[in-house]
């Protein structure tokens, strides 16, 4: 009697010890869902198999123009980049020309100040640029922001050109050459009080 009551007793023993072990193992947080996706895009399959997708958070570029938009509703990226191409083109002849009296509507006062110093530069070194077969053959917005009651936009624009520099003396090539194409990389930042108004370039950075 004594050994029957010790391995019954055994028995509830064990039987207690793997109730609550059970009950304390971790539970799926979604029964029968399956994880898919990789890291920042989440979806989860349910038992029936549909799937649910989690939209994308918005880039850094779709956030600035949805804020340039708060104030300019009718404002489109392709209305600037546009803009950039005419101030590309103007902005080339003007320097060739040597005078800035044409575009200065275009320019922000920074950007009048640098233009000009590399217009005077050449005219005090008796020389003159010249861009020949000019073609752009990409611009697109890059970036977007709104800072101190300003919009900003950024345009990157890749181009091919003959890019060469002139004596006006001599007619020779001192810089550059006149026979062969070279692309360029450049972002052309312009700014104008926050709402709809003119844009004006005031910054350039080569690639």
């Amino acid at each position: 009697l004594l050994e029957m009551l010790l391995i019954g007793g055994g028995i509830y023993l064990l039987f207690r010890f793997l109730r609550n072990r059970q009950a304390h193992a971790p539970q799926p947080a979604y029964a029968g869902a399956t994880s898919m996706g990789g890291a920042g895009e989440r979806s989860w399959s349910a038992g029936g198999g549909a799937t649910v997708e989690m939209p994308a958070a918005p880039s850094d570029l779709e956030r600035g123009l949805a804020n340039i938009r708060t104030m300019d509703p009718g404002f489109d990226a392709a209305s600037i980049t546009d803009h950039a191409r005419r101030v590309y083109f103007v902005v080339q002849q003007a320097i060739g020309m040597r005078e800035l009296a044409g575009v200065r509507d275009y320019l922000a006062p920074e950007m009048v100040t640098a233009l000009q110093a590399q217009c005077d530069r050449l005219q005090a070194a008796r020389q003159t640029n010249r861009v020949e077969q000019l073609d752009i053959r990409r611009a697109e917005v890059s970036e977007a922001w709104q800072e101190g009651g300003r919009d900003y936009v950024t345009v990157f624009i890749a181009a091919t050109m003959m890019d060469f520099t002139v004596d006006d003396t001599t007619g020779a090539v001192v810089d550059g050459s006149r026979t062969a194409t070279q692309s360029v990389e450049d972002f052309w930042t312009f700014t104008r009080p926050v709402g709809n108004n003119p844009w004006r370039l005031s910054a350039i950075q080569t690639g």
